[in-house]
Parts: structure tokens; sequence; C-alpha cells
């Protein structure tokens, strides 16, 4: 059962496991309730910023300083996720952004999430939010995917654009 989920969130009854739509879900046991936690994955979307610096990577506040990822964030309800992926980058970057193109959908299973990536083109100085600690711009030909998440994006692009490329090491 989920951590989030131990007590129904509508009668507060405990929850208990049964199965729901083939899966063994956190449901109530009180039927006039009908509670069921389906855990659905959280919807984020992604970016490949290019920008006249390279391709921007950004540290997130509280990741090791060796880690950098793509621009990402949840989709907020009410937004496309164009709309959503230009707003996180003028959030994290406080640049303005052109889509250039839809690279992906992408499963990223460990953090129950399914990542939407784009290409975009930026331009501007770039000023980082609270949330970022960092950020580096790294010439494409240099970008290399890792292993999970946004990396998948990233492996597809660099295909997409012509470009060899390895696992980050």
């Amino acid at each position: 059962m989920p951590k989030d989920y131990t007590y129904c969130p509508q009668c507060s009854k405990a929850l208990i496991q049964a199965e729901r739509g083939g899966r063994q879900r956190a449901i109530c046991p009180d039927e006039t309730c009908g509670f069921v936690h389906w855990n659905n994955p959280t919807p984020v979307v992604a970016a490949i910023v290019e920008h006249e610096e390279g391709i921007i990577l950004v540290r997130n506040q509280g990741w090791p300083a060796s880690w950098f990822g793509l621009v990402s964030g949840f989709l907020e309800a009410d937004e496309t996720p164009e709309e959503g992926i230009l707003r996180e980058i003028k959030e994290e970057l406080a640049i303005d952004a052109q889509l250039v193109s839809f690279i992906g959908a992408y499963a990223f299973s460990m953090r129950n999430e399914l990542i939407l990536a784009y290409h975009v083109k930026a331009q501007g100085e770039i000023t980082l939010s609270e949330e970022i600690a960092a950020y580096k711009a790294v010439p494409a030909q240099k970008l290399r995917p890792w292993p999970f998440g946004t990396g998948e994006a990233v492996r597809d692009w660099l295909t997409q654009q012509g470009f060899s490329h390895h696992l980050a090491e």
C-alpha cells in the first residue's frame, strides 16, 4: 500500500489491498464509499533547451553536485504539455523559449511519472530560480544520455539530430 494512502481520503477508514482493474490496489473496504487508489502516473514535462550557450542542463537544489538533467516539472491542471514546458523554462531559467518538436513520451517507473519531452530553442540571459542550484551549457555533440528518466529523451533527440552517443559515465 502506498505510504501516502493509509486511510481513505473520502471517509477515513483504513484502506485494504484488493484486486481492481487486474492489479492489487489500495481500496476502501466501505462499499458505499468505493474509493480506489489507482496510483496513476503523474505527468511531467521536460525539455532539451537549445540556447546560444549550448544545451542547458540544470541541477536542482538537493541533488549531488555532479547531477545535471533537463529542465522539467509537473504539468499543472488546465494547461497543455506545450504550455507547461514553456512555463517551466520561464520559471526555472527566466528565459522565453519556442517549441521546436515533441521528442516523445517516457515512462519513469521509479517515480511513477510519465515524461513528455520537447526540444525547444531559447535565448536571453539565464537567471536561476530558487529551486535550481546551478546550470551548465553543453555543446550538443558532447551531450551524453543517462540511463533513466529524461536520459531516454536525450538519447532519442541525439539520434534525431544525427549525433552518435554513448551513455554518460
